[in-house]
C-alpha cells in the first residue's frame, strides 16, 4: 500500500477513536459493512475513493487535494 494512502486511514483510525466511535458505528453512518471498514483500516486493501469519501463524511472531516512541490 502507498505510504501516503496509508497516512490517510491512520488518520481516519484517529479520527473514528476521537469521536468514542466503533468500527460497526461507523459503518452503519457510512452504509457499508463493518468489515469494509475492517480491511480498509487493517491496510489490507487500498481504499477506492467513494469508500474514502463516505468515511470522511461520517467523521465530520475533510479530505483534501494539494498540489506536490
Amino acid at each position: 500500500m502507498p505510504e501516503n494512502c496509508a497516512a490517510i486511514i491512520d488518520t481516519l483510525i484517529e479520527q473514528r477513536k476521537e469521536k468514542g466511535m466503533t468500527q460497526k458505528e461507523l459503518a452503519q453512518a457510512t452504509e457499508l459493512t463493518q468489515s469494509v471498514i475492517a480491511r480498509m483500516e487493517s491496510k489490507k486493501a487500498v481504499p477506492q475513493l467513494d469508500t474514502l469519501l463516505k468515511v470522511v463524511t461520517a467523521l465530520d472531516c475533510n479530505l483534501e487535494v494539494i498540489p506536490a512541490k
